[in-house]
C-alpha cells in the first residue's frame, strides 16, 4: 500500500513516519497506510536499461471519463469549450507533451524532474513556455498556449523573441540525468514580455519560432509557487503562480515553470484576461452537474463525538444569540436567520451560543449528520480560467485538543473548544474542458491545495476527505498530522470510521456573485458578520499547566512554546466567523 501526500519523502521508524510535502507541511503519520484506490495509469515513456522507473514515468488519469456538461449560455464560447477568451488573445491548454531531458536526483524525494515540450498545438495557436514537474509523482500538468485573435500587424499581441540567454546548463553538474539540459530564458522585443523557458539537450540555442512572447500591458506579475528541483547548487526550479489572485483578479497562470537563482526575482510574467466578462464560468445547470460529479465524500475518524448539522437545525434545536451589554436576555433564533444582525463588522456586539439548558446543549453538540449539508460558495479564479467550488460544512461544536508529547498522547483540557466550527474544502475545475485539477483541504487557519493525482477517490471521480477528530480539519489521506514538531505538538488524527457524509446528497448554493443576484438568493445567516462561538473565557495558562505538570523538565519548555506559537483558531479562544467573512471568500484559499 502508499501513501499519498503533495511530495512524499519517507523516513521510516519503529514508530511513525514522516512526510514532507511541497506545501511545507509537516505530517506524522502513525502507522497509517492509504492507498489511492481508483486512480487510472498508463505508460508514458520507457525507462533507459538500468535506470529504476519514475513515478512520473507514468500519466494520470483521473478515474471516470469527463462527463458531457449540460449546454451553456455562449455556445461554441463558453464553459468546458476548450479555449478561452482573453480579449486580444485566445487561449487553449496542452497535457500532451515531448520528454526533453531529465535529472535524476535533486528536487523532491530526491528523485529529481523531468522537462517537457508541449506538443499538438492547436492550428494558429503559439507555445508560451515548456512544462516540468518532480519526478515523484506520475505526470500530470498542462501550459497554455494562446493565438492573436485581432492580428493588428502594428500591435501584435504575440512576437518572437529576438535572442536566447542561457539560464542554466547541467553540463558541469555531477549528477544523475539523461544527458544533458539547458534552459534558455526567450529575450523579448521591446513592449513584450517572456512567460515561459525553453529547454534542449544541445548547447545550440533554440529556434526563434519554438516560442511567443506576450505584449507587455496584457501580462502581470508571478511569484513562486511550489518547488520542482534545484541540484547541489542555488539554482532551483519552481511552478508560478500570478501575484495578484482573488474573484476580481484577471491573473491568469499559464502552467509554465520559473528557473531562477536563490535571491533572484521571477524573470516571466502571465497573461491578463482583458475581457474578464467571465464567458468561461458555469451557469446554475453545470454548477449542478459539476458538484454531482466531484462532490466529495467526508469520512470521520470513528471516535469523532461531534457531527456536522444544518444552520437551520442549530437554531432550531436552541441555538442562541447574545447582544454585548444584554448577556441575561439571549434571544432566539429564526430557522433561516431573519432575526440575526446583518453585514456590518466583527465588532463583537453579537455573538451566538448554545442553549442555555445542559441537556439541550449536549444534544446540540453532537450535531446531526442525518440532516446536515453543505453550503457551496461559486467563484471564478485565476482570471476566470478556474472555477472554485468551496464547500463549507457546519458544525455546532469543536471537541477539545489533544497533544503528542514524544510517545504519549494528552488531553489538553478545554483547549481547542469552540461553538459554531466553519471548515471547507474547495474543489478547482477547469473552465476549458471541466476536469476537476485540484483540492484545498482547509486545516484550521490554513491549509494545503493537493493535485487531483495524489487524491483518494470513490464512486468514479469524488475525491475523499478526513475529517480530524475533534477538531474537523481536512486531509486528503487518513493517518496523523501534528501541528508543532515531530515530536509535541497539537494532534490531528483522521481515520477511515464507518461514518461517511457524501457531499452531493445535500447541497445549497449560497453564494455566486458571477451570476448575478436573480440567480442566487443568499440566506440571512450568511450576511451575520459576528462570531458563530463566544469568546473562550477559561484560562490558558491554568489548562497548559495542567499538562506541563506531567512531564519531565526539558520537556516542558518545548510544550509550552509549541502550544503558544499556534494560532487563535487552533486553541479555540475566540469563536469564529461565517463563510463570507473569512478572507478566502473574496480572495484565494491561505496556504
Amino acid at each position: 500500500m502508499t501513501v499519498r501526500c503533495c511530495s512524499p519523502v519517507f523516513f521510516f521508524t519503529t514508530f511513525f513516519i514522516l512526510t514532507f510535502c511541497n506545501c511545507s507541511r509537516l505530517c506524522v503519520l502513525d502507522s497509517a497506510f492509504v492507498s489511492c484506490r481508483n486512480p487510472s495509469f498508463s505508460p508514458l515513456i520507457t525507462s533507459k536499461k538500468g535506470n529504476k522507473p519514475l513515478p512520473v514515468e507514468t500519466t494520470f488519469k483521473i478515474p471516470a471519463p469527463v462527463p458531457k456538461w449540460p449546454q451553456g449560455d455562449y455556445k461554441g464560447n463558453g464553459f468546458a469549450s476548450g479555449a478561452i477568451d482573453l480579449g486580444e488573445l485566445k487561449v487553449s491548454r496542452i497535457t500532451t507533451f515531448n520528454k526533453v531531458w531529465t535529472a535524476r536526483e535533486g528536487g523532491p524525494n530526491n528523485l529529481g524532474a523531468t522537462f517537457y515540450e508541449p506538443i499538438s498545438i492547436p492550428e494558429g495557436f503559439s507555445v508560451l513556455g515548456y512544462y516540468s514537474q518532480p519526478n515523484n509523482q506520475a505526470l500530470y500538468g498542462w501550459v497554455m498556449v494562446a493565438k492573436d485573435v485581432r492580428n493588428d500587424q502594428f500591435r501584435q499581441a504575440l512576437a518572437l523573441p529576438t535572442d536566447y540567454t542561457l539560464v542554466w546548463s547541467s553540463d558541469s553538474q555531477k549528477i544523475k540525468q539523461d544527458g544533458i539540459g539547458y534552459i534558455w530564458l526567450p529575450v523579448p522585443s521591446n513592449g513584450y514580455k517572456a512567460v515561459g523557458h525553453v529547454v534542449t539537450n544541445s548547447s545550440e540555442k533554440p529556434s526563434l519560432d519554438k516560442i511567443r512572447c506576450v505584449r507587455s500591458d496584457l501580462t502581470v506579475d508571478i511569484e513562486t509557487d511550489n518547488w520542482i528541483w534545484g541540484p547541489k547548487s542555488r539554482f532551483n526550479v519552481y511552478s508560478s503562480r500570478p501575484v495578484v489572485r482573488g474573484i476580481q483578479a484577471s491573473s491568469v497562470a499559464t502552467g509554465t515553470f520559473v528557473a531562477k537563482k536563490d535571491g533572484d526575482a521571477p524573470s516571466l510574467s502571465c497573461l491578463k484576461n482583458m475581457k474578464n466578462d467571465l464567458s468561461s464560468m458555469p451557469n446554475l445547470d453545470q454548477i449542478q452537474a459539476l458538484f454531482k460529479a466531484y462532490s466529495p465524500v467526508v469520512y470521520f475518524h470513528p471516535k469523532e463525538e461531534y457531527f456536522p448539522s444544518s444552520v437551520s437545525w442549530f437554531f432550531q434545536n436552541g441555538g442562541l444569540l447574545y447582544t454585548k451589554g444584554q448577556e441575561s436576555k439571549p434571544v432566539e433564533i429564526e430557522p433561516t436567520g431573519s432575526n440575526l444582525p446583518q453585514n456590518g463588522s466583527d465588532d463583537g456586539a453579537y455573538w451566538l451560543d448554545l442553549p442555555t439548558d445542559k441537556t439541550a446543549s449536549e444534544k446540540v453538540k453532537k450535531g446531526d449528520l442525518a440532516d446536515a449539508g453543505v453550503y457551496l460558495h461559486v467563484k471564478p479564479a485565476l482570471g476566470g480560467t478556474f472555477t472554485d467550488i468551496a464547500v463549507w460544512i457546519f458544525y455546532p461544536f469543536n471537541g477539545a485538543a489533544r497533544a503528542k508529547i514524544e510517545f504519549v498522547t494528552v488531553s489538553l483540557g478545554r483547549i481547542g473548544e469552540h461553538v459554531g466550527d466553519w471548515e471547507h474544502v474547495t474543489l478547482r475545475i477547469s473552465n476549458f474542458d471541466g476536469e476537476l485539477k485540484s483540492v484545498y483541504f482547509s486545516q484550521h487557519n490554513k491549509g494545503s491545495w493537493v493535485s487531483v493525482s495524489n487524491l483518494e477517490f470513490e464512486k468514479d471521480n469524488k475525491p475523499v476527505v478526513y475529517a480530524s477528530l475533534h477538531g474537523h480539519a481536512a486531509y486528503p489521506q487518513a493517518g496523523l498530522v501534528v501541528q508543532g514538531t515531530a515530536s509535541i505538538g497539537i494532534r490531528n488524527d483522521t481515520s477511515r470510521g464507518n461514518v461517511v457524509m457524501d457531499t452531493g446528497s445535500r447541497y445549497l448554493v449560497v453564494g455566486a456573485e458571477y451570476l448575478g443576484a436573480s440567480k442566487i438568493v443568499e440566506p440571512p445567516w450568511l450576511n451575520y458578520a459576528r462570531k458563530w462561538g463566544p469568546k473562550i473565557t477559561y484560562n490558558i495558562n491554568d489548562e497548559l499547566s495542567r499538562v506541563k505538570k506531567l512531564l519531565p523538565g526539558m520537556l516542558k519548555t518545548k510544550f509550552d512554546g509549541v502550544i503558544k506559537s499556534l494560532p487563535p483558531e487552533v486553541l479555540g479562544e475566540q469563536g469564529p466567523t461565517g463563510p463570507k467573512w473569512k478572507d478566502n471568500w473574496s480572495g484565494d484559499e491561505r496556504v
